[in-house]
């Protein structure tokens, strides 16, 4: 039995001790009927609130993602500040938000010019312990609902397409861009300063994410996202 399976049962089981408790105290079925319903609603709702908000953090990255992959199109700067804003609520709603979440709005802030708080959370990232997924050994709930649903995307990708394909672009540029863009965000900040600005070997690449679209091109089709999902390549995430 799975581990959802053991949480069902556990709650069924819970439900019929508390009823045979009530049916003890001679309270009348018909209350016991209207309070166990009133709790079922209320139950859901709580579980249906836990899971929108889980949710905004992959909605969060489909966004992203759509504006930094490398695809020929401008984005109103309104657009782009309302994704960076959702990015930053979701940081403080979430007391340990996961390291990619960083990175996406570290990304989005250095596409937009804002090279502070571009740095702010590329260093983070990449020079703060608690970043690093491997250190977390005491999650807050949300994480643990938030790693539930992401290895359940990554064991079935095709379930979730757009939110797979987001995962893997989102990954493989955290992995292979993520010191370039904070060494370019504290150069771009000490020119702006007028100190000596850090050296960097060359201006860094725009964000890119393995698939270069053509602004007169369609959209990709989910089974091409897929395809280059599953593409076994060195340098790409597995899924």
């Amino acid at each position: 039995m799975n581990e959802r399976g053991k949480d069902a049962t556990q709650r069924v089981l819970a439900i019929i001790v508390i009823v045979a408790m009530l049916l003890v105290m001679q309270i009348p079925l018909p209350v016991i009927v209207f309070f166990a319903a009133i709790t079922y609603f209320i139950w859901r709702a709580v579980q249906r609130s836990e899971q929108q908000e889980i949710g905004r953090v992959f909605e969060f990255y489909i966004a992203a993602h759509e504006i930094l992959r490398d695809d020929a199109r401008r984005w109103f700067g309104f657009e782009m500040a309302e994704v960076v804003e959702s990015g930053e609520r979701l940081l403080c709603d979430m007391p340990d938000a996961p390291p990619l979440a960083h990175f996406a709005l570290g990304a989005l802030y250095y596409r937009a010019g804002e090279y502070g708080p571009a740095a702010e959370h590329l260093s983070y990232l990449l020079e703060n312990e608690r970043a690093n997924e491997t250190k977390q050994f005491a999650p807050s709930p949300e994480l643990r609902r938030y790693a539930a649903v992401l290895r359940k995307v990554e064991r079935s990708p095709e379930d979730a397409p757009l939110t797979a394909a987001a995962l893997h672009g989102l990954e493989l540029a955290r992995r292979e861009q993520a010191e370039t863009l904070l060494a370019a965000s504290r150069a771009e900040l000490g020119l702006k300063s007028g100190s000596a600005p850090q050296q960097i070997e060359q201006t860094p690449p725009p964000v890119t994410f393995g698939w270069a679209q053509s602004a007169l091109a369609p959209p990709p089709s989910i089974s091409e996202v897929l395809r280059h999902v599953y593409e076994d390549e060195p340098n790409e995430l597995t899924q």
